[in-house]
């Protein structure tokens, strides 16, 4: 996960080379290999690498062709073959070995902006096309890269840790009201384009940002598609083309031949591990793939351990786990280390950094199976079955739900109970609005209606596609929320984690086939892995969550720490402090515990603010690369 960043000024002044080359610096942290910059005139680049695939040894950023076009690139491309074989036919020099940000470059110089219906991976990208006098930036489809960016007048900065942009001198520490009243109510921002800071926006997911002297845009180029019909004669030829659809997802995520793997006993990441096992044997001589495993022994009743440990044995690979309940409970404010770059959760056990050092050491790669349980999402056949017959497919229907009972020996679940009470906004718990909410925010902001809508309370989903529960969970903001929580600007690690479940040809795929047959259950990932699970992983039923770790963690705290601390000046803006309640030693209900822990959370990040810490070091070799 490399880092990016630019400046554009709109009134031609020259871009401040060594503030470019201080802004780089600063990312060295998840591009140590090579940091560079590159400034002509008003537009300046700057890039920090890090190698994660084969063909990225050739990689060089910022990177043109011509000296007129020039892209700066955090990317992994799809489909690589497919794209390769499209530029040579319009004359392009580009080869199995060209890195991805060249492919990207060399797409743009076909078809300008209209590359982006050839490109598929994750990827976020800024490209200065100096003929055209136009910056033409770019985020993916599921927004797996961040991408970040203030316009400020005449002046246009940008970059894919957001952190970096806050060191431009322009970008005010004015915070967004309404971003951190949705962290104290849903623990993330509710809104795709906005961050914490007010200076600073976020390119949303499937989303391009055009900017010239003159204009700006920001516009959505891709849509999930919810028209897909595929229906095949034979189960056989399902199972077959969603085997194929998922060797192409992991391989393209794989080009390196040391991968790690966060790892569950569950059957999402689980398969995702038998697939890489398949693909690296075939592709290279020698690798090395390994599992990360957190579980708990003690405090939780788990059964990670146990399942996870029949995969690794069934597939010869190599475990590692973080035994969660012998991590070191924090005995104070100071035992918390870095502060995120927006408001999240803090802590309470210390960072195990030997496990994740180790993990990084090993490799840049992980693959995650994170995503799993989003394309398979369902709650019955209900959608499925109104959807159905408002194409006027009702005979299709009625053969599926056949098929489906001479299979299971019982008819599909419809979940027409469920969709009672979600249109009458019954759920079997809902938390307790928060009293602590300072009053004023929660008038000028409409909070109680946001609260409302969080929940979704007396709401059915519109019944966009035969899948539109599923469809909800891959474009709601959660998503942005949960990648960059990955992201080396959170965790502190060089490396880059990939998503298979994520893979845009595979989704296509699982929201055009058979719900009933296929979806429910995720049948179809069972079948598929007959043979290449053990037999009790595969067969495994969704686990429910068997307690909230944070919750117990508040119970055991010998002291109260938590509890007891010295608010800062900002946080009354957004919180009453009186009326938080005691958390250490308390048996709320699992949901209230976390949500009264978040403006405790909110104030330690508030006092944190100020701490980026610049690597000199890194400045002076960002400045001296290109010796201007």
């Amino acid at each position: 996960m490399s880092g990016i960043v630019g400046i554009v000024n709109a009134d031609q002044s020259p871009v401040d080379r060594e503030q470019l080359a201080q802004m780089t610096g600063y990312m060295t942290f998840r591009g140590p290999d090579v940091q560079r910059i590159w400034a002509e005139g008003s537009v300046g680049f700057g890039h920090t690498l890090l190698r994660t695939t084969d063909e990225s040894a050739n990689e060089t950023q910022p990177l043109t062709v011509d000296q007129r076009v020039w892209i700066v690139a955090d990317a992994r491309v799809d489909g690589r073959r497919e794209l390769i074989r499209s530029l040579q036919d319009r004359g392009e020099s580009v080869n199995l070995d060209t890195p991805d940000p060249n492919l990207i470059l060399h797409a743009y110089q076909i078809w300008g902006i209209d590359c982006l219906d050839r490109l598929t991976g994750d990827f976020a990208f800024a490209i200065w096309d100096s003929r055209e006098q136009r910056l033409f930036c770019a985020r993916d489809h599921f927004g797996v890269k961040p991408f970040f960016y203030a316009h400020l007048g005449k002046e246009f900065v940008f970059s894919n840790t957001l952190n970096c942009v806050r060191l431009y001198p322009s970008v005010s520490e004015k915070l967004n009201d309404l971003a951190i009243a949705d962290f104290l109510l849903s623990g993330y921002n509710q809104e795709i384009d906005t961050s914490a800071f007010a200076d600073i926006q976020r390119l949303p997911a499937a989303h391009r940002l055009i900017w010239t002297p003159e204009n700006f845009k920001v516009e959505r180029y891709w849509t999930l598609p919810t028209d897909g019909y595929i229906r095949y004669k034979r189960d056989e030829e399902y199972v077959e083309q969603f085997l194929d659809l998922m060797r192409l997802a992991v391989g393209d995520r794989l080009r390196t031949n040391k991968v790690a793997v966060y790892m569950s006993g569950g059957l999402d990441s689980t398969s995702a591990v038998a697939i890489a096992k398949e693909l690296l044997s075939q592709t290279y001589p020698s690798y090395d793939l390994r599992a990360y495993t957190t579980v708990f022994d003690r405090l939780l009743p788990d059964e990670e351990r146990y399942y996870s440990g029949l995969v690794a044995e069934h597939l010869d690979i190599p475990i590692h786990y973080q035994v969660a309940d012998d991590l070191e409970l924090c005995k104070g404010w100071e035992d918390i280390e870095g502060c995120a770059p927006e408001p999240t959760l803090i802590p309470l056990v210390k960072s195990n950094k030997e496990y994740y050092q180790a993990m990084t050491s090993h490799s840049r790669v992980t693959l995650s199976g994170e995503g799993g349980d989003g394309v398979f999402h369902s709650e019955g056949s209900y959608y499925y079955g109104v959807s159905m017959i408002r194409k006027g497919k009702i005979g299709t229907l009625i053969l599926e739900i056949w098929k489906y009972w001479q299979s299971h020996k019982h008819i599909p679940q419809p979940g027409i109970r469920a969709r009672l009470k979600e249109a009458l906004g019954i759920s079997s718990w809902t938390p307790s609005y928060p009293a602590w909410l300072n009053p004023s925010l929660e008038k000028q902001l409409n909070l109680k209606a946001r609260w409302k809508n969080v929940y979704h309370q007396g709401k059915l989903k519109p019944i966009v596609s035969f899948r539109p529960e599923a469809y909800a969970m891959l474009v709601e903001p959660f998503g942005s929320y949960l990648f960059e929580s990955y992201d080396s600007s959170v965790t502190g690690f060089p490396t880059e984690v990939r998503y298979p479940y994520f893979d845009l040809r595979l989704i296509e795929f699982l929201f055009s086939i058979p719900v009933i047959s296929w979806i429910l259950f995720k049948e179809i990932l069972r079948v598929s892995m007959v043979g290449k699970l053990p037999e009790p992983v595969r067969c495994r039923p969704k686990a429910p969550a068997m307690g909230n770790s944070i919750k117990l963690r508040l119970q055991q705290l010998e002291d109260q720490w938590v509890d007891e601390f010295d608010e800062t000046p900002r946080l009354s803006n957004y919180v009453n402090k009186a009326v938080i309640p005691r958390l250490c030693g308390m048996t709320a209900q699992n949901g209230e515990a976390l949500i009264d822990l978040r403006p405790i959370s909110l104030n330690y990040w508030l006092h944190q603010l100020s701490s980026i810490k610049i690597d000199s070091k890194s400045t002076q070799e960002a400045r001296y690369v290109l010796g201007k």
